[in-house]
């Protein structure tokens, strides 16, 4: 039997709006929610019908576990819209379980719908483990190998063109790919959610957001298997605080700048959170050949705890080992690091501020960094290469590699445009 939600609601079996909306219970329409029956056409005509009055409510009960197949949920919906999970929403059980007509790419999409709020106590749940053995990338196959190709694995749930958006205190597991997409969205509000999935599960960023600007990520809980947040190009003005952030691949700006792409991210803080048994800890990645600016980014009062690789800029990112090399990048500018602490795995230096030669790295300021190894004495040193920057207080471990000024390319030139 499928698991259920953690908790009850109070609200069973009538929840208690206090706008006054009408409660639609996906029950009423249908819906079996046993772990087994299609209860897709009973969403559907609960949103058709939650959708289209003031502070509406789709409610899915706590005690029951519901499959959906892949579905757009699409607006413009009334003032006030409550997507209300105390309940257990499943898709189905794996790819071979997937109806072949329905899109691999994506589960649950809200489409153009403003002014939502997707809440609750209960469990969203992907079922991604038959997902993740699948041969092909980034999937580890059978004895190691892997298809060229890439998966077409459904990302939990996305939301595209939608403004003015809360989600809060939904616990989601396991998604076969991204566990949230936001694209195309403006005023984007998470707080107290969790998501869970295994270290080695690939591509299963928690939190992406693209082209997506005012943007608050408060007091949750993310351990998956690659980036807990990952910023994409067009992102501007987001706020990350009181995240922790690991197992996975820590909290990352891009990557930016793939396939000689513009690309533009700017006004980022992430403060007052914990990163813990990470690859990475706070993360910028641009490709070779793009263009474009990733600038104004605050890093501030992380705890680090055995984080691979604590501080990194990497403008050389590359999946295979043929990228070729260019002279265009993304442009990395006005990056402040502050009050970072904690512990870092010998396998790789504390800090890594790998820039191009042709478009450095510029106004790289550090200050109260303090970053020791979390086994043995033998303290690394900070590699830097075409970084350029200033320390504001004495770092643990010293870095002297960073250049001073700005240099005669960045100068002489019209880079960082956006």
């Amino acid at each position: 039997m499928p698991p259920e939600a953690s908790a009850p609601s109070p609200y069973d079996n009538g929840w208690d709006n206090d706008d006054n909306g009408t409660i639609y219970d996906v029950r009423m329409f249908g819906g079996v929610g046993d772990g087994e029956t299609d209860d897709t056409e009973a969403f559907k005509t609960a949103w058709d019908n939650a959708c289209q009055t003031d502070y509406g409510v789709l409610l899915v009960p706590y005690g029951h576990s519901f499959v959906i197949q892949s579905t757009i949920f699409t607006g413009p919906c009334r003032t006030g819209f409550i997507f209300q999970v105390d309940g257990t929403i499943m898709p189905p059980d794996g790819p071979d379980l997937w109806p072949k007509n329905y899109s691999r790419r994506q589960w649950l999409v809200f489409y153009r719908v403003d002014e939502m709020s997707l809440q609750g106590g209960g469990l969203i749940d992907g079922r991604g483990e038959k997902w993740w053995d699948l041969p092909c990338k980034p999937h580890k196959g059978a004895n190691g190998t892997t298809l060229r190709s890439p998966c077409d694995s459904p990302i939990a749930i996305r939301f595209f063109m939608s403004n003015n958006l809360t989600v809060q205190g939904i616990k989601i597991r396991n998604s076969p790919q991204f566990h949230f997409r936001f694209d195309n969205c403006r005023n984007v509000h998470i707080e107290s959610i969790q998501i869970t999935s295994p270290a080695l599960s690939p591509n299963t960023d928690g939190i992406h957001i693209e082209n997506t600007n005012n943007v608050e990520i408060y007091n949750s809980v993310i351990s998956n298997g690659d980036d807990c947040v990952s910023i994409g190009s067009g992102c501007y003005d987001v706020d990350i605080r009181n995240i922790t952030c690991g197992p996975g691949h820590g909290i990352s700006i891009g990557s930016l700048g793939n396939h000689n792409s513009r690309a533009c991210a700017s006004n980022i803080t992430v403060r007052d959170s914990v990163i813990k048994n990470s690859d990475n800890g706070v993360r910028i990645k641009t490709w070779q050949g793009g263009s474009g600016a990733v600038s104004g980014v605050t890093f501030n009062n992380i705890h680090m705890d055995n984080v691979r690789n604590p501080i990194i800029i990497d403008q050389f990112y590359c999946l295979s080992k043929d990228c070729a090399n260019h002279t265009s990048a993304v442009y990395v500018s006005d990056i402040q690091y502050s009050g970072i602490k904690g512990t870092y795995d010998i396998r790789s230096p504390p800090m890594h501020f790998a820039c191009s030669d042709s478009v450095p790295c510029t106004n790289i300021t550090l200050s109260d960094i303090e970053l020791l190894p979390d086994e043995g004495d033998v303290v690394l040193d900070p590699f830097c290469w075409s970084a350029y920057g200033e320390l504001e207080t004495l770092t643990i471990p010293p870095v002297f590699c960073l250049l001073e000024g700005v240099p005669r390319s960045i100068l002489e030139n019209d880079v960082g445009s956006c």
